[in-house]
């Protein structure tokens, strides 16, 4: 009797143990797949930060100074018209210093001409005033230099997280058709990493050649993303 029992206990036994050896294997099926998806956005700059100087020399800082104020009176009153819709507008300070000039001769008594400046710096936040600002820059004698960094897109970090989505996106189709191919699905992701940051990339120049020249076109921008990501095969 007891050797009946204990016969039926090792076949009990035997029969837990097969179904386990069974399923031990599927669980160790189970995979990882890791690969990177990228995303862009294209768009056209809404905006301008834009920055313009007065400078005057003489011999004396007081009409150094004084050349400089009637410059900055003219330019006030030639953007009176725009002075509303120009953001941050700023032109306070004047900066003054003095500089040797060269001399001809080496016996001569090297002179010394007093330097004034004024800057102008603002923003605007639409770019048909661009021309009109320029022109008046140019009829009153301010320096300034326009490059591909002055403008922007008002909502460059919407633009950023358009791109990031399409960049998770194709991490995740790319997951799906790796998984196809496999005869497996694509689960749940494990880690995602977000590499680098997301700069804008001018896709061509503002077009300004000259000093006399207007912008016909800023140009495109492209921000771009990319993630590695792993996910979970099913």
């Amino acid at each position: 009797m007891n050797g009946r029992n204990r016969k039926l206990r090792l076949n009990l036994k035997s029969g837990f143990i097969l179904p386990l050896a069974l399923t031990v294997p599927a669980l160790t099926m189970a995979g990882e797949v890791t690969l990177t998806g990228e995303g862009s956005v294209r768009y056209e700059p809404d905006s301008a930060r834009l920055q313009f100087t007065a400078s005057a020399e003489h011999e004396l800082p007081q009409k150094a100074t004084e050349r400089v104020a009637a410059l900055m009176a003219q330019w006030r009153e030639g953007i009176t018209e725009y002075q509303d819709q120009l953001n941050d507008y700023s032109d306070a300070s004047v900066n003054l210093y003095t500089r040797t000039l060269p001399t001809s001769e080496r016996k001569e008594q090297p002179r010394k001409q007093a330097v004034a400046s004024q800057t102008v710096s603002f923003s605007i936040s639409d770019l048909t005033l661009l021309n009109p600002l320029l022109q008046q820059a140019q009829a009153v004698g301010l320096d300034y230099h326009l490059g591909p960094h002055q403008f922007f897109h008002s909502d460059e970090t919407g633009m950023e997280q358009e791109a990031l989505a399409r960049a998770i996106a194709d991490a995740q189709a790319r997951c799906r058709f790796v998984a196809s191919q496999l005869d497996q699905s694509c689960g749940d992701v494990v880690t995602i990493n977000i590499n680098g940051g997301h700069r804008p990339v001018p896709m061509m120049m503002a077009e300004a050649k000259s000093m006399s020249d207007t912008v016909s076109s800023v140009g495109e921008r492209e921000i771009r993303a990319s993630v590695s990501a792993t996910f979970e095969l099913d």
